[in-house]
């Protein structure tokens, strides 16, 4: 037992140990340390994560309390009296007077039900099966808080970086405004193209407020994600230094079994399939082996001697020949359990199939919305840059060259959001495919 018990503690070690691998290498793909570094600090100290692996603990002692029902129970229960006046005791036609007696007894108590039909037996294999299925649930925390930290990490560098565009988007329309103002005065332009740049102006004020509120929010998730009560701040990255990498095109459905979800709902599955073998079996009568052994004796000074040892042994056959119907309707029960735990498991295939074929679907849009916002981005640039070869020329005047320089950092915000955008999404297919990395050519 003591080996059995090693071993699985060195498999769970060994599968943990598996689980962080696979982690870090999908997250080193965006090329952020610091990422990796948060993440690290979120899979120790995340308050969820813990309770999840509390969880997985207890079911592991349940498990050892249901293989304790397997083996023989030994007890020691003392009885010490003295019977001060005892009234006439009759026997028949011979009567015993009131009388007063001392007694101890000191047995060593036996009992062991003998699973003829394997039914403890079966019970604890159902225990370890629903063991297995927290240690799975336990997996299913740890894919949601990681992949909910980096989304939330992400939108964050997105936000920094828009804030950034937006200060001094409002301040270069500060300008714009002021020098539309001047024309209007010279009579240069009407009074229209004043307001709506000072309209421009508030939208431009009020897209910053909403980014500052933004990023208050997510830094608080993220705190909160990595269980740190005295963290003011987050550490992190700029998000123009992480990496873009492709996804494949298609995946075998089969990159579903490997989901915790989906492993979980084939436990559950084994799992009512062994209730409801209890439950036959629990029909059948019960032998239980019960015996004891010790001393009885009516004075201390006789207590350990050869006529007082006592010892017993027997056989107790039980079997309940009415219950009101209570062990059927249980059986019955457990039946229904099974059938509903196969739609479950045909309900989760669905689900994962189509959470797969949605996160494809939709990783792929984004990357075309993404590189479609590069090229404007990209011929953006060159427009502000011939933009600035006119002003030096005299081909055009300072105000369009401020207004170019203002599309050019609104289509920069694009570029960002849609680069943001398709890091979720990538986070999206890691939930997708159940923490596992099939991004790579070789394990496609």
């Amino acid at each position: 037992m003591k080996k059995l018990v090693l071993l699985l503690g060195l498999f769970i070690i060994y599968t943990s140990n598996l689980a962080l691998a696979s982690d870090t290498e999908w997250w080193n793909k965006y090329g952020d340390e610091v990422l990796v570094g948060n993440l690290e600090k979120v899979y120790v100290q995340n308050p969820d994560l813990k309770i999840a692996a509390l969880k997985t603990k207890q079911m592991q002692e349940v498990v050892k309390m249901a293989f304790a029902n397997e083996l023989p129970q030994i007890g020691f229960d003392p009885n010490i009296s003295w019977e001060i006046r005892s009234s006439d005791v009759h026997f028949g036609n011979v009567i015993i007077p009131d009388y007063s007696q001392g007694r101890c007894l000191l047995p060593l108590a036996m009992s062991y039900e003998i699973d003829l039909y394997g039914k403890n037996h079966l019970q604890t294999k159902s225990f370890k099966k629903m063991s297995e299925m927290t240690i799975q649930d336990e997996q299913m925390a740890r894919i949601f808080i990681s992949s909910s930290f980096s989304a939330n990490y992400f939108n964050l560098l997105r936000t920094d970086r828009l804030i950034q565009n937006s200060k001094k988007l409002v301040e270069l329309q500060q300008e714009i405004a002021k020098m539309q103002r001047i024309k209007y005065e010279k009579g240069l332009c009407g009074e229209p193209e004043v307001l709506s740049e000072e309209q421009t102006l508030t939208m431009f004020k009020e897209d910053l407020n909403n980014l500052e509120s933004e990023q208050e929010v997510i830094k608080n998730q993220l705190i909160t994600l990595i269980g740190e009560k005295n963290l003011k701040d987050i550490e992190r990255n700029k998000i123009e230094n992480i990496k873009i990498f492709d996804v494949p095109e298609y995946l075998d459905s089969s990159v579903i079994t490997k989901r915790p979800d989906f492993i979980k709902s084939e436990l559950y599955i084994q799992k009512t399939g062994l209730d409801a073998r209890v439950a036959r079996r629990e029909l059948l009568p019960s032998f239980t082996v019960y015996g004891n052994v010790g001393f009885n004796a009516y004075s201390l000074n006789r207590l350990f001697t050869n006529r007082s040892f006592l010892s017993t042994i027997g056989i107790l056959p039980s079997w309940d020949v009415f219950t009101g119907g209570r062990k059927m309707a249980n059986l019955r029960y457990r039946k229904l359990e099974s059938k509903k735990a196969v739609e479950e498991y045909n309900k989760t295939i669905l689900t994962c199939l189509q959470e797969l074929n949605n996160s494809l679907f939709r990783i792929k849009s984004v990357k075309k919305n993404y590189n479609e916002s590069t090229r404007r981005n990209e011929l953006e640039e060159t427009k502000f840059a011939l933009t600035q070869t006119k002003l030096k020329i005299g081909a055009t005047s300072m105000l369009d060259e401020m207004k170019e320089e203002r599309n050019l950092y609104m289509r920069e915000n694009e570029a960002i959001t849609q680069k943001a955008n398709y890091l979720v999404m990538t986070i999206e297919l890691y939930k997708a495919l159940g923490g596992q990395d099939y991004t790579s050519e070789n394990t496609l």
